[in-house]
């Protein structure tokens, strides 16, 4: 018989999100987030050109809408999925995003820039998984990597998964580069797992999803705690996913 599933799951981003910025090793890592408010969504339009307005429990890249400041004239576009939109003023943005959210709970999140790969955005999903011993260890890093004119990069979204180091080298780092970058990410995320078991007992897996500006700055989008296993399934190289699953049959992950 196989092992029953043991790993904790939290849905809400928002408390996910105050447990990082507790900590002041990881706050820095982590866009400017708020609640949805009207009074939020003032303070988050008047310090940034983008802003993305994110359900509270969403998965899958799914409900996510880019908010953009129209230079000159004014104003503000949004993007949900591929349909576009114009608001002549906070007002008007305002009545649309509390329609969309029909009383959901959403976030205000800092937009980052993503860096591109051969032209295409992507971010990276820095995986770690518990052992028996209660060790916390990096098992996988991999980019998402979005498809043109949509908002996430998520596979679900059209997206596709990528060799970290093969998608580092199409944005320009060097093998020197890219190899640093994977020793500062895998910290990371061992990092946001000592974390959250300082927050909240029993997480035997965490899924970062981690976004890299131009610069090459790492920033924290969400840790996801029920991180799906199967796009890896479609690589050729099926070495990443047999590994993650050879550590999630500790904790009764079988797929």
């Amino acid at each position: 018989m196989a092992a029953k599933y043991k790993s904790h799951s939290i849905r809400s981003k928002w408390r996910k999100t105050k447990w990082l910025l507790k900590q002041p090793n990881l706050r820095r890592y982590v866009p400017r987030t708020l609640l949805f408010t009207r009074s939020h969504l003032n303070t988050m339009l008047a310090s940034y050109s983008t802003v993305f307005f994110k359900p509270t429990g969403g998965s899958g890249g799914n409900h996510i809408i880019k908010i953009t400041k129209k230079s000159g004239s004014g104003g503000y576009h949004t993007q949900l999925n591929r349909k576009r939109s114009f608001h002549k003023s906070v007002d008007q943005l305002h009545r649309y995003l509390v329609s969309f959210a029909r009383g959901r709970s959403f976030l205000l999140q800092k937009g980052i820039s993503l860096a591109k790969t051969r032209g295409r955005p992507f971010d990276i999903r820095v995986m770690v998984q518990k052992s028996n011993a209660g060790k916390w260890i990096s098992t996988a890093l991999f980019a998402k990597i979005g498809k043109l004119g949509k908002v996430a990069t998520n596979y679900n979204q059209g997206g596709t998964v990528g060799y970290f180091h093969h998608t580092l080298q199409g944005a320009g780092y060097s093998v020197a580069r890219s190899r640093q970058k994977e020793r500062s990410l895998n910290w990371l995320g061992v990092e946001v797992g000592k974390n959250f078991d300082r927050n909240y007992k029993g997480f035997r897996e965490l899924g970062l999803d981690v976004a890299l500006d131009h610069h090459g700055r790492p920033w924290i989008l969400e840790v996801n705690t029920r991180p799906q296993f199967y796009p890896l399934k479609h690589m050729s190289n099926r070495s990443l996913y047999q590994r993650m699953l050879k550590s999630g049959k500790q904790y009764g992950r079988t797929r």
